[in-house]
Formats: C-alpha cells, sequence, structure tokens
C-alpha cells in the first residue's frame, strides 16, 4: 500500500483530528498571520458571492436549454467518472475511454468554468486577483466561491453538467493522437471514486466501471512508460494505479490543448514552462545521488541526467527515496508561466505545455479555457503580466503551505492526518479526554 493509499483509507475510516479551544485559538492566529503575510484573501466580497449564487440557480433549465439548441455535444451517454482524493471539495475533471480500431478513444471531460465566470464579472475580477486556490492541512482558500465552485462547476455523480471536453483518439501501437476535438459538452458522471476505491474496483472483475478503469489504465501505464523513456522526470516511480491514470489522463489532455493553441491557431496563451538546470546543478545533484548509502546510478543512464534519475529512483533502496528526490528538487528552477511557451517543459520533456484541466483552482487554466473558446485573449487582459502575476501567487501559496506544515508539526500535529481528516474542536473536554493534542502538550514557543 503506497502512502496516498494508507492516507485516503485514514480519511475514510477515521473522524477529524480533534484538538482542545486553545489550540484551536492559536492555529486561527497562525493562519491569519500567514494570509496577511502572504496577501492571501480567505472571504469573499459581498458582490462575488451574490454573484455566484445567482449563476446557481435555474441551471437544470440552462443545461437543458443548451442542449436543445445544439450548442453542446451530448457526451451523457458514455460512461464516465471521476477519482479523486477522498477529501477532494470540487471535482473539475472526469474521463471517459473506449477502445476500437486500433484506437484507444479518450475523452477528458473539464467543469466549464468559463460559462459561469466571464471578463467583466465580479467573481472574474477575484479570481485573477486569486490567482488560485490555497490549500492548506484541513483549509481552504478558493479561487471561486465555493457555493458555485462546489456545485455547478463540479462534476458530481448523478448531475448533468457542463463541461469542455478534450476528444483524442490515440493510435494503439504509436500512442500519439489521430485527431484531438476539443468542444463544449454536457456530462453525466456515473460514479465519483476515491483513489482507493479506484484500485479496488481494479481488483475486481465484478465491480462496477472495472472494465473501463482497466482499460484506461492499460492505456495510462504505457503513456508513463513512454514518457519515462522519451526523457521525462519520474519522481514518484512507485505512484498506485489510481494516481497514473488521472496523471497521465490530464497530462495527455492539456498537450493536447496546447497543441491546440500553439501549432494549429498560433494564439497567445498561459503557458507553463521549466527551465532547465545548468549542466554544472545536475551533475551536483547526481553525485549527491552516486554518494548515497545502497545507491548506483546505472552507467548507462549518466547522459540525460532525468533517465538517470527515473532509473536510479526504480531500484533505490526506500529509505533514500526522499533524498533522491530531494537532491533534484534542490537545483530545479522553479516551473512559471509565460505567454510564449520558448524553452518548453524541461521535467516533463515536453516542447510546449499549458494547464487546462483545473480551472475551479487554477487562473492559468480558466483562462486557457476563454482562449480555446474564444480564439482569443480576454479583453482587457495583459497575458504576460498575468501570467508573472499567477507565478507569484503559485510560489506564495507554496510557501505559507510549507510554513503552516511546519507549524502544524510544531505544535504537535500530523499535517497528513489534519489534511485528510479534518480538524474537531472539543469544547471543555474531560480531563481524561483522548484528544489528538492538547495546547498543554505543546511546545509554548510554537504558540508565537
Amino acid at each position: 500500500m503506497t502512502d496516498e493509499q494508507a492516507q485516503a483509507g485514514t480519511a475514510e475510516g477515521q473522524g477529524p483530528v480533534r484538538i482542545d479551544e486553545e489550540l484551536a485559538h492559536h492555529i486561527e492566529a497562525k493562519r491569519e498571520e500567514l494570509f496577511e503575510e502572504f496577501d492571501i484573501k480567505d472571504a469573499f466580497p459581498a458582490e462575488v458571492i451574490r454573484e455566484a449564487e445567482n449563476r446557481t440557480t435555474d441551471t437544470d433549465a440552462e443545461i437543458q436549454e443548451e442542449i436543445e439548441e445544439d450548442y453542446r455535444t451530448d457526451c451523457r451517454e458514455l460512461t464516465t467518472c471521476t477519482i479523486d482524493p477522498a477529501d477532494a471539495q470540487d471535482f473539475d475533471d472526469a474521463i471517459s475511454i473506449r477502445k476500437e480500431d486500433g484506437y484507444y478513444h479518450l475523452w477528458v471531460h473539464i467543469a466549464d468554468v468559463t460559462h459561469y465566470v466571464q471578463p467583466g464579472d465580479a467573481m472574474w475580477d477575484e479570481a485573477l486577483e486569486r490567482a488560485n486556490t490555497v490549500y492548506l492541512p484541513g483549509y481552504t482558500m478558493h479561487m471561486l466561491p465555493p457555493v458555485l465552485a462546489e456545485t455547478v462547476c463540479s462534476l458530481v455523480p448523478n448531475e448533468d453538467r457542463l463541461a469542455h471536453t478534450v476528444e483524442m483518439k490515440i493510435d494503439e501501437e504509436t500512442l500519439s493522437n489521430e485527431s484531438i476535438d476539443i468542444y463544449k459538452s454536457v456530462v453525466h458522471s456515473n460514479e465519483r471514486l476515491t483513489y482507493t476505491q479506484a484500485e479496488d474496483r481494479l481488483d475486481d472483475p465484478e465491480a462496477d466501471l472495472h472494465d473501463e478503469l482497466t482499460l484506461v489504465h492499460e492505456l495510462a501505464d504505457r503513456l508513463h512508460e513512454q514518457r519515462k523513456e522519451d526523457g521525462s522526470l519520474v519522481l514518484n516511480p512507485r505512484r498506485d494505479r489510481a494516481h497514473t491514470i488521472i496523471e497521465e489522463c490530464m497530462l495527455k489532455a492539456n498537450k493536447a490543448v496546447t497543441h491546440e493553441l500553439q501549432w494549429v491557431r498560433g494564439l497567445e496563451a498561459m503557458f507553463r514552462v521549466h527551465p532547465q538546470p545548468t549542466p554544472q546543478e545536475w551533475d551536483e545533484a547526481l553525485q549527491e545521488i552516486q554518494d548515497l548509502d545502497g545507491v548506483s546510478i546505472p552507467g548507462d543512464a549518466w547522459d540525460d541526467p532525468r533517465k538517470a534519475v527515473n532509473a536510479t529512483l526504480e531500484q533505490a533502496p526506500g529509505r533514500q527515496l526522499d533524498q533522491i528526490q530531494w537532491a533534484v528538487m534542490k537545483v530545479m528552477p522553479r516551473a512559471k508561466y509565460m505567454s510564449d511557451p520558448f524553452g518548453g517543459h524541461h521535467a516533463l520533456n515536453f516542447e510546449i505545455y499549458g494547464h487546462f484541466t483545473s480551472p475551479i483552482r487554477r487562473l492559468s487554466d480558466l483562462v486557457n479555457h476563454w482562449i480555446i473558446y474564444q480564439d482569443e485573449t480576454p479583453e482587457g487582459v495583459s497575458l504576460p503580466s498575468l501570467c508573472d502575476h499567477a507565478s507569484d501567487k503559485q510560489k506564495d501559496a507554496e510557501t505559507c503551505e510549507r510554513i503552516y506544515k511546519d507549524y502544524l508539526q510544531e505544535v504537535g500535529l500530523d499535517p497528513h492526518a489534519v489534511n485528510n481528516r479534518g480538524l474537531e474542536v472539543v469544547e471543555d473536554p474531560a480531563p481524561d479526554a483522548d484528544l489528538d493534542r492538547r495546547a498543554s502538550e505543546v511546545n509554548p514557543e510554537a504558540l508565537n
């Protein structure tokens, strides 16, 4: 069982982490301090909330009208599901799969957020300012109002939803795209699966969706191996099947959309660019890895540092995985958003790459949805400036998350448990109450 599976199982099988009121007060104060330091907004302005509430009324009738007027492709007959962490609050991507006549037919359905959030709206302006959803263990600051993000913009099961579909016809032999079609759609998810549930379905031939999951894993596993052979860096070689499905399908969809934006339409967009380390930095990282106890880089892999790391991770003792990953991360430049894809994505070894599959939580995806549909940049938006802003806000969010996790550990809480199970404040606990951690037990210095 992987760490992710164990954490998911914990989230599904246990109650929230319990703390007393004093510790809860200190944790809240720490969050507020970090929000101020990194200019992270929590509550939404009243105008934005009102706008979101207005856009969530009469949605069934609106979806029916979209179908009747032939504004969208009806994908509701496709067997479709979402696969997300157990604690996911919104579901912005779903998949469908078939195989026939020597081709995989893969549909990646993405919530059509731009149907509800458009340039000129208060929600749009607020999303541009926030730039991303910030996830802290047990606490989330959304890019979009939850009343919208967790309802009509979420591909929940057994409900019709508006989507942006990336349909790919993939050659069974080469795994190249024979065709790419990107269109507005209506989808109907059959089921919401957690990663653990998806793993269980893969193991049970009699389970619902077993055949579909087996087929999409067959494709995803082949895509994963092909990426490694092509030189894509894979820092987590022991990822389970469910995670592999989602990672590879989303990468395939993002790459397909980026191809359409750059090579077919020649449009400016928010591309994801990852510079490469210098040759000296790579040499230092590989030497550090080679010097680890029980670790040896295969001799035929040294010519390409990414392949060298991949090969080493697959053979290295489990106790050294973190050290190998850290040696690589130390020399890796930060990926950033740019309106020109020049330079490509070094870690993925993609010539061009961009984000499209998470418009509920990432500004780049939201903007790219608008561009791919409208064939133009949103009016009044400077993409280079917006790319810089989104890159800065992402860095701030990651730094905030790291500091907050460190703080939780300092006060005696497990960030993974808090993230997967949430927090419950117990008022006036009895002296023998079995709290996960009492304020009296923590290091007083950590509460300042």
